[in-house]
């Protein structure tokens, strides 16, 4: 892999981690019209940890004030780290139990596409939700839903940030909130992934030091933005208009698939 690939998917991961269009499904077209195969998990580990460090220094206060919480055992900190250690557990088994199942469905060309066609779909749906979310917080049931929908972005093509959100704000979560709960909660869902993958960095030779470094420093900076500029549609109630983006991308994709 060269620098400049190394930049491009660095900046596909850093922005599609966070806007809901699917970073997996974005990583795998991009490898496949790049025609790049990456030896290992270690640039894939890379770049994900890189997009982790994106999130904590976006809500670096409100990590702070929250693990200084947790500390102190401030009743209202103990609550919301417990949501989302509830939220985390739909994935953490799913992962756990049925990873090569998972991990099979990265090798179909198919799924991606349209995976992307249903993210599309659930995004649409945005614009009647936003108008009735009020509640400042998800509730233990409410965070066990969206972590549900998390579990269901380990299919490629799935959004992440866009099915989580969606579930909360469906489940009449401020939108502002349910952006920084879906945040947060891909903390523990990013850093698991990585530490799931540890055993695996040794066994094939990655990338060099240099295509990690211009990966990972691309993906935290474009991560960054991505969440701004997730958070500022979401204020603008314009959230949904991702949604044809993810259509006209999953069918042009599908469409290359069926004629390659």
């Amino acid at each position: 892999m060269s620098l400049w690939e190394a930049l491009i998917l660095g900046v596909v991961q850093g922005a599609t981690e966070f806007l809901p269009v699917s970073s997996s499904g974005h990583l795998v077209i991009a490898q496949a019209l790049l025609d790049v195969r990456i030896p290992g998990v270690v640039f894939e580990v890379v770049v994900h940890v890189a997009t982790l460090v994106s999130i904590l220094w976006v809500y670096r206060e409100r990590v702070t004030d929250l693990i200084r919480g947790v500390v102190s055992l401030e009743v209202s900190a103990l609550g919301y780290a417990a949501l989302l250690v509830v939220a985390t557990i739909p994935a953490a088994l799913l992962g756990l139990f049925f990873q090569d199942s998972i991990e099979g469905l990265f090798d179909s060309a198919m799924v991606p596409g349209v995976a992307l066609l249903v993210t599309g779909a659930v995004l649409w749906t945005a614009r009647w939700a936003v108008e009735r979310a009020e509640r400042p917080r998800p509730e233990g049931g409410s965070a066990l839903a969206i972590g549900f929908a998390q579990a269901c972005a380990l299919v490629p093509g799935i959004s992440r940030s866009g099915s989580t959100v969606v579930a909360a704000l469906w489940l009449r979560v401020d939108p502002e909130e349910a952006a920084a709960f879906s945040f947060l909660m891909a903390v523990p869902a990013i850093a698991g992934a990585a530490v799931l993958q540890l055993p695996e960095m040794g066994a094939v030779e990655g990338p060099g030091v240099g295509v990690l470094l211009v990966g990972g420093v691309a993906a935290a900076i474009t991560g960054v933005l991505a969440i701004r500029t997730f958070v500022a549609m979401l204020a603008r109630r314009s959230f949904h208009y991702f949604a044809p983006y993810c259509w006209v991308v999953g069918g042009a994709y599908l469409a290359w698939v069926l004629n390659a």
